[in-house]
């Protein structure tokens, strides 16, 4: 699953201004994948996007990707 975790890293801090401060944990069930991503509060609008349309394609990528690895993902934008 890193690689899942890699995928979601990069996009994000391509995002932000602060790409320092982007981190991302994974927590692995049986058939489920819980990413959370952390931002900087500044960065927060920059992942999230216009009526939430950055994050919902984030997500897309990110079940895609799991789909393929025969799990599923979910993606938590971490305050």
């Amino acid at each position: 699953m890193s690689a899942l975790k890699e995928m979601v890293e990069c996009v994000a801090k391509r995002l932000v201004d602060n790409p320092d401060a982007v981190s991302v944990t994974v927590t692995e069930g049986e058939r489920t994948v819980v990413i959370e991503l952390k931002v900087d509060p500044k960065d927060l609008g920059k992942v999230i996007g216009r009526q939430g349309r950055t994050a919902k394609a984030l997500r897309t990528l990110l079940s895609a990707a799991a789909t393929k690895m025969g799990k599923r993902a979910v993606l938590e934008i971490i305050e």
